[in-house]
């Protein structure tokens, strides 16, 4: 028997009909230059790839502020770019300190294991690492790898220590690998001035991007490692090896994702137009205001005000209130979507690139406030509006 095709249904009758405003912890809205150029097929081998590829690894060296010539686009998401680093580096034999705070710290776990390292995992709960304990634990064993993330997406918190940490276990030989997925661009991180070895993001948040399309750098410490690997690298399209290949050989690895790539030359494009110092200072007012704008609207923050990320704003759900029919009613009635959490009880609103436009953040705290007042939320929508607006005046 043959199996007919089925019944023809366009696109468009399956997107809603007026657009969702993503302000959730990503993806997030992106820039007309970087949607356009989504849409260009070149030879992903030609000469005009060339240029694009050498733009590229360039304003990406200013984005991570590393002078590093290993830097690759990966076709993935940054998970991709996370097995990239991960798996490059470390292999049966080798030790592994994963420093948790949540779901995506907890990844670099997953990864780690499943090449046949030796892990040790420091959990921390809802608070940044502090240098000591990272100080006891290197102090009295050695390590190959340390993992650490700049900010945890899954409940919004950022490791102030960041800096120190990355700084001392380099003191001590090891490799630094840094998730900077939901902060690169949207809070100062400085690669080579903080002795990071691998760094990784993603397209599709800080940097206003595609998602699906990943950057990592390798410094010159960590280079030698990946070339000194004594086993075989368990990934083919994940090789580093073999990508340095087309990234700095201009010869053929596999057929990379050309749309994306254009789309990430653009992104990348605004934000040195913009600057990293005038990008900086747009998140922080504009999270600032979000954050001072919920507490004053009547609504709980999870995390402490000294170590929120900018990027991502975690707000407790109100008692008694289900956060799902919440989400969908904002949906459904302004348009406007935030995130849920992996097991914790709260929603997400994202602060990275795009999102921050006074008019992206207004339509978000409105829908938000009032979606939660539909549903039983003691609120006072109007004050925390109005704080909202003229904070945003203030700092113009």
């Amino acid at each position: 028997m043959k199996i007919k095709p089925p019944k023809s249904i366009h696109l468009s009758n399956i997107l809603p009909r007026e657009p969702l405003l993503l302000m959730g912890a990503g993806p997030v809205p992106i820039a007309h230059e970087v949607a356009r150029a989504n849409g260009v097929i070149i030879n992903h081998l030609g000469g005009t790839m060339v240029k694009v590829i050498e733009r590229v690894k360039l304003m990406a060296g200013y984005v991570f502020q590393t002078k590093s010539s290993h830097i690759f686009g990966i076709s993935g998401p940054a998970s991709a770019a996370m097995e990239m680093g991960v798996s490059s580096v470390l292999e049966p034999g080798k030790k592994a300190l994963i420093l948790e705070m949540g779901t995506f710290g907890a990844r670099f776990g997953e990864i780690a294991k499943g090449v046949g390292a030796d892990i040790m995992v420091l959990t921390n709960e809802l608070k940044p690492f502090e240098l000591d304990q990272v100080k006891e634990i290197l102090e009295k064993e050695h390590f190959d790898v340390l993992t650490i993330v700049q900010g945890e997406t899954s409940c919004g918190i950022h490791n102030i220590h960041l800096e120190e940490i990355t700084k001392y276990a380099s003191s001590k030989g090891v490799i630094v690998i840094v998730d900077a997925v939901c902060t690169l661009t949207t809070l100062p991180f400085y690669m080579d001035a903080w002795s990071i070895d691998i760094s990784i993001t993603g397209g599709q948040k800080g940097l206003s991007s595609i998602p699906g399309v990943s950057l990592i750098a390798y410094s010159d410490r960590a280079w030698e490692v990946v070339e000194k690997r004594s086993t075989r690298n368990p990934h083919w399209c994940l090789d580093p090896r073999r990508a340095d290949k087309f990234w700095n050989g201009h010869s053929y690895h596999y057929t990379a994702p050309v749309p994306g790539i254009l789309a990430i030359h653009e992104a990348l494009r605004l934000i040195c137009d913009e600057t990293l110092e005038k990008r900086f200072t747009r998140h922080l007012n504009s999270s600032k205001a979000l954050q001072k704008g919920l507490e004053v609207m009547g609504l709980e923050l999870l995390i402490p005000e000294e170590f929120r990320l900018n990027s991502v704003v975690a707000i407790k759900v109100p008692e008694n209130i289900d956060s799902a029919p919440v989400l969908s009613y904002m949906r459904e009635n302004y348009h406007v979507e935030i995130s849920g959490a992996f097991g914790l009880n709260i929603v997400r609103i994202g602060q990275m690139g795009e999102q921050c436009r006074d008019q992206n953040l207004l339509k978000a705290f409105l829908a938000t406030g009032m979606s939660f007042k539909k549903f039983g939320a003691n609120l006072n929508v109007t004050k925390g509006m109005t704080f909202l607006e003229d904070y945003l005046v203030q700092h113009l």
